[in-house]
């Protein structure tokens, strides 16, 4: 039975490393072909990354941060691109938003139609004042070539004369061309482009036109792309999506990879030593040390692999199902594909071989070095003592987590929540080194209550007292999976709950106004004349880089940010911030006020200067005029308007905020809701943003709940000469189950007690530092963990016991 647990262990190992190794593996090759600069062989655009610089000489690092919009380039750089040997022609690209009566457009200048086979069917080609739609988007307008058709843009709404109808293959919004002249103004960004595609001239090939390109543009700090690198450029969501996979097969991957060693470490471990009599045995019969090393070394090799091959198959499908969810959420691009090659699966199998031989050679290290008499001694009485190196290095890591812990206590937004994973980690690694006086002090503590009640019970105390190492080995993955469980799911509903209970409080309007193609740029001004309304505050979502820290912990922390029209006064109608310092009646030009968070892990308050990037990578120094308390809630920056519309794609507004007035005169400018629907919206959205954090937790915990499972039952069942003994002095089958009912609920309430106090010494302060409260815990889903550890390990304890006393009956 300790081979099949062993297998278990290693193959659930090998599943859960080759899962996060393929996501990883993704991440870094991951690339979208190129669909609209498919005919383009040369790409040229802005670098769409800010960087962070630490350290200096050998210990230089340069970590990239992506923008939360696209960068742009200078127009006038087509006509540099356009002289480099090889290049036919040169095309700024443009690429905005357009609302027309008939639905939402995607805007370009028309000379994207060399690229992108668009081909008029009538008409002439757009001078300025003129645009070329597509026949579904004339339809929709019910315009003719001639007649005058309303579009608006981020220059406001205009009456544009239509040029002509065209074609073009491809799905998506349909597209509006203007002249090449206008299209920048149009798109709210004079003499910037989005892209350049450079065409080349016949014979010459992408490789060496890219090169030449690079050469005449050196020194511009612009990109030049060739090949599928050509498709990063024309979808932005491939650079989110490779900092997801990253993330989830680099970071938590990590965290899961160390889990799933450190859990197949134990088992191995716990499989060698209930073989200390068997070792002793042959250690009495002439067996050499080595001999007795060659013998763990030899069932390691034989049984790692063939576990480690056996993981890969629910591995693969465990990542492919994971990456088809994301894909499903929106998350990850359609055209991404997943990434599956070797490497991973080799490093799979590899690892837990490794893990294997080193927990093997551990625990077979004293069976194989002390005398056979001494050998046979400890097999029967278990040694209680532990080595000292091991106690020495599980006080250092409960020391350890206990300081990550207070300087958790002092962090706050994403340095808190970069603090918790160590916290939790180092713990566990302390409960697992002092795990047999972990267990005795438990036995100790709950056996008074349980020695009461009842001859079995007493048996079980007295049993789990005399047995700590293997009490500590049962504990230690429902500790496991309770830690890891509760930080994960709780941290989650903690900012939600914080989040919501913010939005509910911060936003006062009576009105909330949304449109999914963003709201007419001169809503908030129309509305405001509406009857009844005293003000009407117009709101532009997007994020801003900050630098925070400083030295060697130096970073780019995104923050979400809203840009206002109107004054701070008009804002304080329809949102109540919280301000704590300072006031928002000079909010506007290069004045900003920012939430308390960001103030903190910036190290900036009312009068300093903040130092950002805007969403296009422009970097600015406004003033901050106040700090105020439900950034959580609302948005961490408010600014005005003007300074973040020629930095974003959409510079139409996202909501529009509106004091006073009616529902049904409001209308006209999008969908309207009170602000009690809207905060139920938005809190929708934060449970669906949850399902990745859920799905680490549900991996984590169900994996610790397996290693629990195969321990529990792999312990009962190398317990049968003691189960035989106590039938043979009388005891009845039913007397013996009860004892291990007993000792179940003990292991079960031991591990979730530890569990949550892991939990909590990670929750508290990591969510006061992110929002300033205690964590949130819904009762229901704390119940159902504590419930789900209990079940388990009695069904784990029960059934192996009641089927092996069946047998012996």
């Amino acid at each position: 039975m300790s081979f099949a647990g062993t297998f278990l262990a290693l193959m659930m190992s090998a599943l859960i490393v080759s899962a996060c190794g393929v996501l990883l593996e993704t991440s870094l090759r991951a690339s979208v072909p190129p669909e609209r600069y498919a005919n383009a062989q040369v790409v040229v655009a802005a670098d769409q990354y800010e960087y962070v610089v630490t350290g200096s000489g050998e210990d230089l690092e340069r970590e990239a941060v992506r923008l939360p919009d696209t960068a742009r380039l200078d127009a006038a750089l087509a006509a540099r691109a356009a002289t480099a040997p090889g290049a036919a022609v040169a095309v700024a690209d443009f690429t905005f938003p357009v609302r027309a009566a008939g639905g939402a457009l995607i805007g370009h200048g028309w000379g994207s139609h060399l690229f992108t086979g668009a081909t008029l069917t009538d008409g002439s080609p757009p001078r300025e004042g003129e645009v070329v739609l597509g026949r579904s988007a004339a339809r929709a307008a019910q315009a003719a070539v001639g007649d005058p058709v309303s579009l608006e843009t981020a220059a406001g709404r205009a009456d544009f004369r239509l040029a002509g109808i065209a074609r073009v293959d491809g799905a998506g919004a349909p597209p509006a061309w203007f002249a090449d002249t206008q299209a920048a103004a149009l798109a709210g960004h004079p003499g910037r482009a989005d892209a350049i595609a450079v065409l080349a001239a016949p014979g010459t090939d992408a490789a060496t036109l890219a090169g030449s390109v690079t050469e005449v543009l050196a020194g511009s700090g612009v990109k030049v792309h060739a090949g599928d690198d050509r498709g990063a450029v024309e979808d932005p969501g491939l650079g989110y999506a490779k900092d997801l996979l990253f993330g989830i097969g680099g970071s938590f991957g990590g965290i899961a990879t160390i889990v799933a060693i450190f859990t197949a470490a134990a088992t191995v471990a716990l499989s060698v030593s209930q073989r200390a009599r068997e070792f002793a045995l042959l250690r009495a019969i002439g067996a050499t040390p080595r001999q007795i090393r060659r013998a763990v070394a030899a069932e390691a090799l034989l049984v790692a692999p063939l576990a480690g091959i056996a993981g890969l198959l629910p591995g693969l499908g465990l990542a492919h199902w994971w990456f088809g969810q994301l894909q499903d959420r929106g998350a990850i691009p359609e055209a991404v594909q997943l990434h599956v090659s070797p490497l991973p699966l080799l490093a799979a199998v590899v690892l837990g071989l490794f893990t294997a031989l080193g927990a093997g050679w551990t625990a077979g290290r004293r069976p194989a070095r002390i005398k056979p008499g001494q050998a046979l001694t400890e097999a029967s009485v278990e040694r209680w003592r532990t080595g000292r190196l091991r106690t020495l290095a599980g006080l250092a890591a409960l020391a350890g987590g206990m300081v990550l812990t207070g300087v958790s206590a002092g962090s706050t937004g994403s340095d808190a929540a970069g603090v918790a994973l160590g916290v939790v980690m180092l713990f566990m690694f302390a409960m697992a080194l002092l795990g047999p006086l972990v267990a005795q002090l438990c036995v100790s503590l709950f056996g008074l209550p349980l020695g009461r009640a009842g001859s079995a019970a007493g048996l079980a105390v007295a049993n789990s007292r005399a047995n700590a190492r293997r009490l500590a080995s049962a504990i230690t993955p429902i500790v496991l999976a309770m830690a890891f469980a509760s930080t994960l799911v709780f941290m989650n509903t903690s900012e939600s709950h914080a989040a919501d209970k913010q939005l509910r409080a911060g936003v006062i309007a009576d009105h909330v106004v949304t449109d999914p193609a963003g709201l007419a740029v001169n809503a908030a001004a129309e509305a405001a004349r509406a009857p009844g309304v005293e003000a009407a505050v117009g709101v532009l979502n997007t994020q801003v880089l900050v630098p925070i820290g400083a030295g060697e912990f130096k970073s780019l922390q995104g923050a979400a940010v809203q840009g206002i029209t109107g004054s701070g006064a008009q804002l304080a109608k329809v949102e109540d911030l919280d301000v704590r310092e300072g006031s928002l009646d000079r909010l506007g030009g290069d004045r900003i006020a920012i939430d308390i968070t960001l103030a903190t892990a910036a190290d900036r308050g009312v009068g300093d200067r903040l130092a950002l990037y805007l969403p296009d990578g422009t970097p600015v120094s406004p003033e901050i005029i106040a700090v105020y308390g439900r950034g959580l809630g609302l948005t961490s920056v408010t600014m005005d308007r003007a300074a973040l519309a020629g930095h974003v794609t959409s510079a139409f507004d996202s909501m529009l905020l509106v004091r006073g007035g009616t529902a049904e005169s409001l209308t006209p400018w999008g969908t309207v809701t009170d602000a009690a629907g809207y905060a139920t919206e938005r809190s929708l959205e934060a449970r669906l943003g949850a399902w990745t954090n859920n799905t680490m937790a549900a991996v984590l915990g169900g994996f610790a709940a397996i290693a629990a499972v195969n321990t529990l039952v792999t312990t009962i069942l190398n317990r049968r000469r003691e189960l035989d003994t106590l039938r043979l002095v009388g005891s009845t089958r039913r007397q013996v189950l009860r004892m291990l009912r007993w000792e179940s609920l003990l292991v079960s309430v031991t591990g979730i007690i530890l569990g949550s106090a892991i939990a909590a010494a990670t929750l508290i302060p990591m969510m006061r530092g992110m929002t300033g409260e205690a964590p949130y815990v819904p009762p229901l889903a704390y119940a159902s963990f504590a419930i789900a550890a209990a079940g388990l390990a009695l069904l784990a304890v029960t059934l192996p016991a009641r089927a092996m006393l069946r047998r012996r009956s």
